[in-house]
């Protein structure tokens, strides 16, 4: 591995404002050093363009999964057996995601859980780890984990850009979770990511972009993309006293451990 390897391991170059420019994107992850990506999924009309973006580039990997905000194109065992098939047919799909709960920009708990409590249960089945999304949610979500340990059920998996406190990934990592940091890291008020930065183990982080949403400092409010990851890494770097190399290996190392990625 080179010292500059990265790997963005949450992006989602799949959307519109993409469309115009995405050869150049693509030239400036390269040059970034991003050596591979995770194109994360929202729902299951997504795949099919996900997987062509996965052949026309071969550095992608990817999930399939409905997001907690997408409950409305749930439609059951119709819905899970479109998951399964895809994740089946290709190799490339490496985890099941983006899916969660997220209580900050809707309420509906009980409709999100029946679609995550599913997903979940996919995963399990087919030994894939899962990309979670968590915003304003972590007791339902840690009350769901137990249930699942208690089952032998439990899944492996990441909690997608973090945004909780140290106390809240401290109960998270006990359920063999990831910590994933995204360009939140680096806003200046973040200070519980931050000190979740400091404090997260060496071999349980991640680094990714969430792109095109939440470009870090020095590209904040500007469309966010994958090459802006090393900005990611070069701020946990700082937090954690450590050279940007050791936390581009550990990051591509973690994700290559969790996701199988090449």
């Amino acid at each position: 591995m080179t010292v500059n390897s990265l790997i963005d391991s949450h992006c989602h170059i799949v959307f519109s404002s993409f469309e115009k420019d995405l050869d150049e994107v693509a030239a400036r992850w390269r040059s970034a050093g991003v050596s591979s990506l995770l194109h994360a999924c929202v729902e299951p009309s997504e795949i099919p363009s996900i997987k062509a973006l996965a052949d026309r580039f071969p550095e992608l990997r990817y999930s399939v999964g409905i997001h907690p905000l997408d409950t409305k194109s749930w439609e059951g065992k119709v819905s899970i057996d479109i998951l399964r098939d895809a994740a089946l047919q290709d190799s490339r799909v490496v985890a099941i995601g983006e899916l969660g709960l997220d209580l900050f920009k809707d309420s509906n708990l009980v409709e999100q859980l029946v679609v995550l409590r599913a997903q979940l249960e996919l995963a399990y089945d087919l030994d894939l780890p899962v990309i979670i999304h968590c915003r304003d949610a972590s007791e339902p979500m840690l009350k769901l984990f137990q249930e699942l340990q208690e089952l032998g059920r439990m899944v492996r998996g990441v909690m997608h850009c973090w945004g909780g406190n140290v106390e809240e990934m401290e109960k998270f990592l006990n359920f063999g979770m990831y910590i994933s940091f995204s360009g939140t890291v680096t806003f200046k008020k973040a200070t519980d990511i931050q000190q979740c930065a400091l404090k997260v183990p060496e071999d349980r982080f991640l680094i990714e972009t969430d792109c095109p949403f939440l470009a870090p400092v020095p590209r904040r409010g500007k469309r966010n993309e994958p090459a802006f990851v090393e900005f990611v890494a070069s701020k946990i770097a700082d937090i954690r006293g450590q050279t940007f190399a050791s936390v581009a290996e550990s990051s591509s190392s973690n994700a290559r451990r969790l996701f199988g990625l090449p």
